[in-house]
């Protein structure tokens, strides 16, 4: 059986997720809150009153800034407050408000010391997703690829190197780039899987130490000739899914 082994999201682009057992999903949207909140890492051209797609270089994000890994963050939505921690030191501040965002970002700037091209500025948009893809969609990785590629390096790779929203457990590994095009069902929800994730040096990070240690974008490229790991799929029918779900295809004589 093919199950959701847990689900994450991501409120601010770069920062740590947050788990949750279930979730509503909207047609043609992400998780809730998803990537809501970006912090800019010196003039990105995002206009909140226009919001346009901007590649993940314009933000603090893993790929660029390898010890974001290490800041723990919490995001609350009916009160709008984020709460960012390291070992020593928190902030909390109020997304909504200018001096909220600005608490955070002055903590954030202590931080990131000389990996700042200008001033870090939190933005946001009314239904914005900071994503890696301009479309609004849910990001899956197959656990068993993860547990391969860490089979060819020689490690135990964390997961959450890939920043995936659903992690899912009983799936072959790999099979998951045959999904594409083809629908699924969780739970209430319906998807419609549109195309194979390609990796960055995100998933050259080690979570806990804030570092870069494995080429994990070599031995995926060792393996299977691209540098792919995992499905966006898009909401094509509403509904809550929760952890522990089984994942059916809507078409079940199509083999994984």
């Amino acid at each position: 059986m093919i199950t959701v082994k847990s689900i994450q999201r991501y409120p601010v682009k770069g920062l740590s997720p947050e788990r949750l057992k279930e979730v509503a999903l909207e047609t043609g949207g992400t998780l809730p809150a998803d990537r809501a909140f970006a912090v800019e890492n010196g003039p990105s051209g995002f206009d909140a009153a226009e919001p346009k797609w901007l590649p993940k270089a314009k933000f603090l994000c893993w790929m660029k800034n390898p010890k974001l890994s290490l800041l723990e963050s919490r995001y609350d939505d009916p009160t709008g407050m984020l709460t960012v921690s390291t070992p020593h030191a928190s902030v909390t501040g109020d997304l909504a408000k200018a001096e909220g965002r600005a608490a955070v970002e002055a903590f954030l700037s202590v931080f990131m010391g000389e990996e700042q091209r200008g001033p870090l500025r939190i933005l946001s948009a009314d239904g914005h997703s900071f994503s890696d893809v301009s479309k609004k969609l849910v990001s899956f990785i197959n656990l068993a690829s993860v547990e391969e590629i860490g089979q060819a390096i020689g490690v135990e790779l964390d997961p959450v190197r890939f920043r995936g929203n659903v992690h899912v457990a009983g799936m072959p590994a790999w099979s998951e780039a045959t999904l594409v095009g083809k629908e699924f069902q969780i739970g209430e929800a319906r998807f419609r899987a549109v195309k194979t994730i390609q990796r960055c040096l995100a998933t050259h990070v080690d979570p806990a130490r804030g570092v870069r240690d494995h080429d994990v974008m070599g031995a995926i490229r060792g393996m299977r000739g691209d540098m792919d790991c995992g499905v966006y799929a898009e909401v094509v029918a509403p509904g809550t899914i929760r952890s522990g779900d089984e994942i059916v295809l809507v078409q079940p004589e199509i083999p994984l």
